[in-house]
């Protein structure tokens, strides 16, 4: 499956209109800039659904590239790649297979740190840096929630030990906070944001599990980041993280 999305002529979210159409849908439109001076969509390459044709698919790294692209305001045009059964062509740019990929400076670049790296030195503005300090926060929430989903045994103390992982994190935003880097979003928020999107989703499927209400400024943090704009615009179906 391939498609292609085009996010043409961007500016910053404060200039913003709101358009309205006669069937009473809307979208929000910055204003257009001149052909001249509008950069060349890059080519990104992400996994599509298994549950929707033509639809953005579940990766969280993929989101984190997306995230880093809508929060830098650059157009893009979107590839997405059927990992079930991966066209030629896709293997001919990244003969490993894998997603995120993206063109740049006619060159595909794969790994989502080695890309987010590339695009915040590439396009400095608005800066998207986490300071060395705070790279590491919350590094373990992913892997302790992909233990606990695997977990079999409720006594086994896995449950427990993301909990903890948690309100460590809990306890940095509440001094911290709102976001990892203080009032700022950061690279660090948009690649823990896809993760904590698919552990809210897939341990309350699989495990009728949600973040405890102990944690407000984690629910908070949640909460603030899946209500932006690059968030919503780059977000899988829930039913794609489910499958």
């Amino acid at each position: 499956l391939s498609s292609t999305i085009k996010h043409h002529l961007l500016l910053r979210p404060s200039h913003r209109r709101h358009v309205v159409f006669r069937n009473n849908t809307s979208f929000s439109r910055r204003p257009m800039l001149t052909m001249a001076s509008a950069p060349t969509p890059l080519q990104v390459c992400v996994k599509s659904s298994i549950t929707v044709p033509n639809k953005l698919g579940d990766c969280p790294f993929c989101q984190r590239v997306l995230l880093t692209l809508e929060e830098k305001h650059l157009p893009y045009e979107l590839k997405l790649v059927d990992l079930a059964n991966k066209p030629d062509w896709f293997f001919k740019i990244n003969p490993d297979g894998k997603v995120p990929v993206v063109n740049l400076d006619d060159k595909w670049i794969a790994d989502s740190d080695i890309i987010t790296q590339i695009l915040e030195d590439k396009y400095p503005e608005p800066p998207l840096t986490t300071p060395p300090d705070k790279a590491s926060v919350g590094s373990k929430i992913f892997s302790t929630f992909i233990g606990f989903l695997k977990s079999k045994d409720p006594k086994d103390g896995i449950e427990q030990a993301l909990i903890n992982e948690l309100s460590t994190f809990n306890d940095y935003l509440k001094l911290n906070g709102p976001f990892v880097n203080g009032d700022q979003v950061s690279s660090i928020d948009l690649s823990l944001a896809p993760k904590l999107h698919h552990m809210e989703i897939a341990l309350g499927h699989y495990k009728s599990w949600s973040v405890p209400d102990s944690l407000p400024f984690l629910k908070s943090y949640i909460k603030s980041i899946s209500s932006r704009d690059s968030f919503t615009k780059t977000s899988a179906l829930k039913e794609d993280v489910i499958a």
